[in-house]
């Protein structure tokens, strides 16, 4: 990552409450810039949810100009529909995204959960604790939503500025083999 400025929106996509959040990184250092939901419980009608996520998702990509968008991966749960409708909010948002002409970045919950506390298996209520001593700001459990996709963009930030963020870079031999060829026997 060079020296100059870069904007990052963390979207956290729901079918019920789309989390987002917005950091500025300036020289490797973090502030925060913005978070919110976007709530979708009063709309029943399932397309006109979608068209609302990608109306709004570009409203906040308009008035941030974010430089990358980083999305949380839909995760398998036991209900297949969910998963689908998950995955139907994210293409929504990154759509906006798209429209943009945005760079993006897909990170599934457990990694971003690593990448900021430590623990695949965190709380949100862990998660959000981490990233108001993080970013020195107090946040509101009713922000969860917000909070995960706060740390969706944290998880990218950590992935720019670390060589070894991306365990399966470091773990791809074939690199290793094709740069070191006088180490194989």
């Amino acid at each position: 990552m060079d020296g100059r400025q870069r904007i990052i929106l963390g979207i956290d996509p729901g079918t019920m409450l789309l989390g987002y959040g917005v950091i500025l990184i300036d020289r490797r250092k973090v502030h925060f810039v913005d978070m919110g939901v976007v709530d979708l419980r009063k709309e029943k009608d399932h397309f006109a949810k979608l068209n609302t996520i990608y109306t709004e998702v570009n409203a906040i990509i308009s008035r941030y100009s974010p430089d990358d968008v980083a999305v949380e991966a839909p995760f398998y749960g036991k209900n297949p529909q969910v998963m689908l409708k998950l995955g139907r909010a994210q293409g929504a948002a990154i759509s906006a995204a798209i429209a943009h002409g945005l760079p993006i970045f897909e990170y599934a919950p457990r990694k971003v959960k690593v990448a900021v506390t430590g623990q695949g298996g965190a709380s949100k209520e862990q998660v959000a604790l981490i990233l108001s001593r993080t970013l020195n700001r107090e946040f509101q459990p009713e922000f969860l939503d917000a909070t995960d996709a706060l740390a969706i963009a944290m998880c990218h930030f950590y992935q720019l500025v670390s060589p070894l963020a991306d365990t399966a870079a470091a773990t791809d031999w074939s690199k290793f083999l094709k740069a070191h060829p006088e180490r194989v026997k």
